[in-house]
Order: C-alpha cells, then sequence, then structure tokens
C-alpha cells in the first residue's frame, strides 16, 4: 500500500504519528509540509478523498489561523478561496495528512489509523 505522511519534523503529534507507523512497520513516504507545502490541487483531491469538512485540513490551533483571524473568515468564503490559502503556508494545514490509495485523513487519532492502515 502507498502511503504519504505529511508531516511537520517540529510537530509533537506528527512525531507520535511517525512512531507509531515505525511501530506497526507501516512503510510510507515523508513529506515535510513547511518545506513542501501541498497544492491546490493536491488539497482538493485530498479533500475528496476523504469525505471530511474542509475546515477539517486547516490548522485551527495554530498561531497562523488564530493571527489571520480565520475563524471568523472562513465561513464566508468559497472552497476554491479555501484551497487556495492553504496552499500558501503549510502552517496553515492540520498535520499529520496521511494520504493512502483509499482515503485521506487529518491529524492523528490512533483508532483511526489503525482501521485504515491495519484491518484491511
Amino acid at each position: 500500500m502507498d502511503v504519504l505522511f505529511v508531516q511537520y519534523p517540529a510537530c509533537s503529534t506528527c512525531r507520535k504519528a511517525k512512531k507509531w507507523l515505525d511501530e506497526h512497520g507501516i512503510a510510507c513516504s515523508e513529506r515535510n509540509i513547511k518545506e513542501d507545502n501541498p497544492t491546490v490541487q493536491e488539497l482538493k483531491e485530498w479533500h475528496e478523498k476523504s469525505g471530511l469538512d474542509i475546515k477539517r485540513f486547516f490548522n485551527t490551533s495554530g498561531m497562523l489561523y488564530k493571527e489571520m483571524k480565520l475563524k471568523d473568515r472562513l465561513p464566508g468564503m468559497s472552497a476554491e478561496e479555501k484551497y487556495d490559502l492553504l496552499a500558501t503556508d503549510g502552517m496553515l494545514v492540520k498535520r499529520p495528512v496521511l494520504v493512502t490509495e483509499q482515503t485521506v485523513l487529518t491529524g492523528f487519532k490512533e483508532a483511526e489509523w489503525e482501521e485504515v492502515l491495519c484491518d484491511e
């Protein structure tokens, strides 16, 4: 199974998720979200594949999200505007992002990851 692990190395949640992947013997390609931000096209594909609300792709606890007052701005934005905004800076994107052939997960919830990666 091809797995892409999009993460930020300084993020404690990302390190925890990487440790979980290693402990479960799950090989993956790794990508630093700060150095290689997702493109608008990738974000659209990931959003559609995930079945999640686009808001789940925003790092709502991040400093940049708060500085930009996105909590108030997002409801009035179109999906295209949200994709464009997410593509401007990896720090706006909820991490880690796990991309498999079947689905996309944002954040690290062990039970979700186990269901997707271990029950196949």
